[in-house]
């Protein structure tokens, strides 16, 4: 069975309040919000695919930062796409172009961002960003003793 792969990533940023916002992307013709992401080119890595694809629907130049998650499902044609997940820092934010593959994008604060993320299985990558994010956070770990 062909497999499809795919990749994507979770762009963030902090906010004012100390806390992070991701941001999302509107698909019209699925009307649905989602992490952006795409599928892989021949001969492309699974990074570079992610890099690619969001600076395509974001216009977001970014980073590839630690691999997420990946979420395996099917696709129309009843393939199995396999989606592997970044987290991706920003370089910089170009304008982005409203089209008919990506219409709208929106900076969602990380705590509400389950609510929005039309699909179910979409809420993995945000518990690994926040996951990654905290760990982050909490500052340098313990040596072990030796």
């Amino acid at each position: 069975m062909m497999v499809v792969l795919a990749a994507g990533g979770a762009i963030y940023r902090p906010t004012e309040a100390g806390g992070y916002e991701v941001l999302l992307v509107h698909r019209p013709r699925y009307d649905d919000w989602s992490w952006p992401k795409g599928k892989c080119e021949p001969e492309e890595s699974l990074p570079e695919c992610a890099v690619r694809e969001v600076e395509e629907e974001t216009a977001i130049r970014t980073t590839v930062g630690p691999m997420l998650c990946v979420i395996s499902y099917p696709d129309q044609l009843q393939r199995t796409k396999r989606v592997t997940y970044y987290a991706l820092d920003i370089v910089t934010i170009g304008d982005h172009e409203p089209d008919h593959e990506i219409d709208q994008l929106a900076w969602i604060d990380i705590e509400e961002v389950d609510q929005r993320l039309s699909a179910a299985s979409d809420t993995q990558v945000t518990e690994a960003l926040r996951a990654l994010l905290g760990a982050r956070t909490e500052g340098p770990h313990q040596q072990p003793h030796r």
